[in-house]
């Protein structure tokens, strides 16, 4: 085997969408890898059809929010494969409105679950990539990150924010390596958390373009399977012909 297939590979927010497909590609080549979500019983059924396929997957319910939880879900792929080599922050949410909506209790959802989960994410693992001397973060943002549209502010501040943080350990800690997809309209289950009425019609008729979630996941294994002195900093996906 490569060093890259015997990789351990932490993944959060794997119950659906781009978690999902990456952690069956990763699987699939050669990689071992852990799943956490709140949805345990997709994880489970997740699981079942890796080995089922020939590949090597634990699971550990999560709530990225919660700091603990974080450090139990790193801890225990740690102690069930060895070692952790590549953490991908991948939860997030992503409901969308106008500010004036004013809609404070899903600003707050998107701040615990997107910059907070991330940061959990951070504090889990990079004691471990220091001790063992490597490590590789890999964060999922969005094209948000870098243009802000009407009724994204908030959702665009916190993938800004996911940047700004992965950047952060690419200059803060140059053994170890970091990471930032940014997709743009991708098939998913983000748009189902819209509550504004409005906004929920005009994304749906922007993802009427959307990329399968596997493209996303191809991705994340690009940059996983690069030699160990090459780090890519960040790719942007979009949909050919797309705005977003």
């Amino acid at each position: 085997m490569s060093d890259t297939q015997q990789k351990v590979v932490a993944l959060t927010g794997a119950s659906s969408g781009i978690g999902e497909a990456t952690a069956r590609l990763l699987a699939a080549s050669g990689m071992k890898v852990v799943v956490g979500a709140r949805r345990t019983d997709r994880l489970q059924k997740l699981v079942e059809e890796i080995r089922a396929a020939g590949g090597e997957a634990e699971f550990k319910p999560l709530d990225v929010t919660r700091r603990d939880d974080m450090e139990a879900f790193v801890a225990f792929a740690e102690a069930r494969f060895g070692r952790v080599d590549v953490l991908v922050n991948n939860a997030g949410v992503m409901p969308l409105s106008p500010l004036a909506a004013l809609k404070t209790g899903e600003w707050d959802q998107m701040i615990d679950v997107n910059v907070r989960g991330v940061l959990n994410g951070v504090a889990a693992a990079l004691p471990r990539f220091q001790a063992q001397g490597g490590g590789h973060f890999v964060n999922v943002a969005s094209v948000a990150a870098h243009q802000v549209y009407p009724t994204c502010a908030v959702y665009s501040a916190t993938k800004y924010a996911v940047w700004a943080i992965t950047d952060g350990i690419r200059q803060e800690h140059p053994d170890i390596r970091a990471t930032i997809i940014s997709p743009g309209v991708v098939e998913s289950e983000l748009a189902e958390t819209i509550t504004d009425p409005t906004t929920a019609a005009a994304i749906r008729e922007a993802r009427t373009v959307a990329l399968k979630a596997d493209v996303i996941a191809r991705a994340i294994r690009y940059a996983i399977e690069q030699p160990a002195e090459v780090g890519v900093n960040e790719i942007i996906v979009r949909p050919m012909g797309g705005a977003f």
